[in-house]
């Protein structure tokens, strides 16, 4: 009875009242990841699924600094882009309809990265305003078309919260400038670089893994 009642509350435990004892998410099966070992990626033009034209732009132009800091070599976007354009190809949809094979024939690439972006923009309420920008994404052997990882990110710049201090009034007058800001800049460019930061940075639970020019590689 006295070892039930120790498990009991070894469940109630204030740093783990509401967590300690619930199911944990399963973790990301990297078998695949690691028997391929891709050392080298090629990001391409992301899909834009929300309303904004100059999303996939904001996005693609920041995917080039977290692969690299995870420790991959990433193909110049630009060079990626253009080498489409010379082939006929624009469109995000048609570039990522193209066979992996033929794309890692094309750019000596172990990997390609597809990306997804489902929430990019502002929106707008009675007292506040937030610029808002999710993407997912998949990494794909280009040799074997397997898909190695998937992930899922966002992030607004409203997560602090509104502090304005000044009650409703303080709130509208908050909100109605934001607005403005947001529609005479594109509020969510740096938005989208702390997702695309959370959805490539390596040593993340269920994130990708780290490549090989990354001095954590041989610990994972």
């Amino acid at each position: 009875m006295m070892s039930r009642f120790l498990k009991l509350a070894a469940c109630l435990a204030p740093a783990v009242f509401l967590f300690g004892c619930a199911t944990k998410a399963p973790s990301y099966d990297y078998t695949a990841f690691k028997a391929a070992k891709p050392r080298s990626i090629v990001v391409l033009p992301p899909l834009n699924n929300s309303p904004e034209v100059n999303a996939g732009n904001s996005v693609y132009a920041q995917v080039t600094y977290p692969l690299a800091e995870a420790g991959y070599y990433v193909l110049p976007v630009a060079v990626v882009a253009e080498t489409f354009k010379q082939n006929g190809l624009t469109g995000a949809a048609d570039i990522q309809g193209v066979d992996p094979k033929k794309l890692q024939e094309i750019f000596g690439a172990d990997a390609g990265l597809y990306m997804t972006i489902s929430k990019y923009g502002s929106t707008y309420n009675v007292i506040n305003s937030v610029a808002v920008v999710a993407v997912d994404a998949k990494l794909v052997d280009l040799k074997t078309g397997t898909v190695l990882w998937t992930g899922s990110a966002s992030a607004s710049d409203n997560e602090g919260g509104n502090n304005s201090g000044g009650g409703l009034i303080g709130a509208l007058i908050t909100a109605a400038v934001k607005q403005i800001i947001n529609t005479t800049t594109d509020a969510s460019h740096p938005v989208a670089g702390v997702a695309n930061a959370r959805l490539l940075s390596a040593g993340y639970s269920n994130g990708l893994l780290y490549g090989p020019r990354s001095k954590n590689y041989a610990t994972q």
